[in-house]
């Protein structure tokens, strides 16, 4: 069986005898351990290996920087890693497991330094470094209100739409609305999770995985059969961060742990949003202060391209419906106005209020007389009823009075 990166020939060997060092390692070192990243970095992971499951002096004296104990912790979890089995694992999944230097590693994840990824498995059809390219993550909070989960679905529905993959971490409350908008627009989604891509967590989510998996793509740090932490949520967070172009938080309190995933994709330079919420909710405060802070607001998913996307792809002008009376020209829209509301004015009247000649004044009433908008009555003029524009009137009413 070969494996992603792996070929034919000396080149080939060296490669696959890396790639299934990167494995082993995903169940010696934790996600994020700058440590052992440190290691595979200067020595490679195929050495880092060796050195952990040979004599134990020789791997003291050449990976620094860690206790007798937790030495002996890696070496224990080295001796205990079956990175074929793994791979076997994956592949009977339909999956992969990739990593740096491979064609589908997402090369912004080298922004994380010494802390990126070992390696990713990865279950579902789609090449994840292309994916990559145009992707926004939205996170939240996991008990969310009716609001946060319908901007949730609205956001990843609409980002869909546009071409751009969701990219959240597959849990309860916002992420998981974000997931079913992206799947229901028939778009792109894929789930980062904090333990193997095998493992349906939560729970209340097997179905939603089992789709995403189908459609998108599921990907973790872990390997196989690994659960879910306290620490690994946190830790996947960063990966969400550096994977995708910026990060939208819809619904978070000022302790929630999607303020992380923001905080990450600050420092790495990504683009940070917020979607604001009712200033009443404690879910809003984490949101508002991000905005107070350096966030940018975002109300859907145009605005949010506006922000991420290239030059040209733009949200809407943002106005009010366009009435009748906004296409007058502004001369007729003077004397429009200063038509008092409930009664008739005569020409004179009405060429004083609008600051314009008695001859100016009688064109324009005829123009508003053709287009609707007033009628004649006597010797005077009054407007013609128009219910959804009283408000108008009402000012009309108290300019005509002065």
């Amino acid at each position: 069986m070969t494996y992603q990166g792996e070929g034919e020939g000396e080149d080939g060997a060296r490669v696959g005898a890396e790639v299934r060092a990167r494995a082993a390692l995903t169940r010696v070192a934790e996600p994020g351990d700058e440590r052992a990243g440190r290691w595979v970095r200067e020595r490679g992971a195929a050495e880092v290996i060796r050195l952990l499951t040979g004599p134990e002096e020789e791997a003291a004296r050449a990976l620094d920087g860690v206790t007798p104990q937790g030495l002996a912790g890696y070496r224990a979890r080295a001796a205990t890693a079956r990175p074929d089995r793994d791979l076997e694992l994956i592949a009977g999944l339909g999956g992969r497991f990739v990593c740096p230097g491979s064609a589908e590693w997402p090369s912004q994840l080298d922004d994380l330094g010494d802390a990126r990824p070992l390696g990713l498995w990865l279950r579902g059809g789609p090449d994840l470094r292309t994916w990559a390219l145009r992707s926004v993550a939205v996170v939240g909070a996991r008990a969310c209100t009716p609001y946060g989960a319908h901007m949730g679905q609205v956001l990843g529905a609409g980002l869909a739409e546009r071409g751009w993959v969701v990219v959240s971490g597959g849990a309860f409350g916002v992420d998981g609305a974000a997931h079913r908008g992206a799947l229901a627009a028939g778009g792109a989604t894929v789930a980062v999770l904090a333990c193997g891509v095998d493992v349906p967590y939560p729970r209340g989510h097997a179905a939603l995985l089992g789709r995403i998996a189908g459609q998108g793509l599921l990907l973790a740090e872990l390997p196989p059969g690994c659960h879910p932490t306290r620490s690994r949520f946190v830790l996947r967070n960063r990966v969400i961060a550096a994977l995708t172009r910026g990060t939208v938080v819809v619904e978070a309190a000022l302790r929630s742990g999607s303020l992380v995933t923001v905080r990450r994709a600050r420092d790495l330079g990504r683009y940070t949003m917020g979607v604001p919420g009712p200033v009443t909710s404690a879910l809003s405060a984490g949101v508002h202060e991000l905005l107070r802070a350096e966030g940018t607001l975002v109300g859907d998913a145009a605005e949010v391209v506006e922000l991420v996307g290239g030059i040209g792809e733009l949200a809407p002008e943002r106005r009010g419906p366009v009435l009748a009376r906004d296409l007058l020209a502004p001369a007729a829209a003077r004397v429009l106005e200063a038509l008092p509301a409930g009664r008739p004015a005569g020409v004179g009247e009405v060429a004083s209020a609008a600051g314009t000649g008695t001859d100016e004044a009688i064109g324009r009433l005829y123009e508003l007389h053709s287009l609707g908008f007033v009628e004649r009555q006597g010797e005077g003029w009054r407007l013609t009823p128009r219910p959804e524009e009283g408000a108008t009137r009402t000012g009309g009413a108290r300019r005509g009075g002065h």
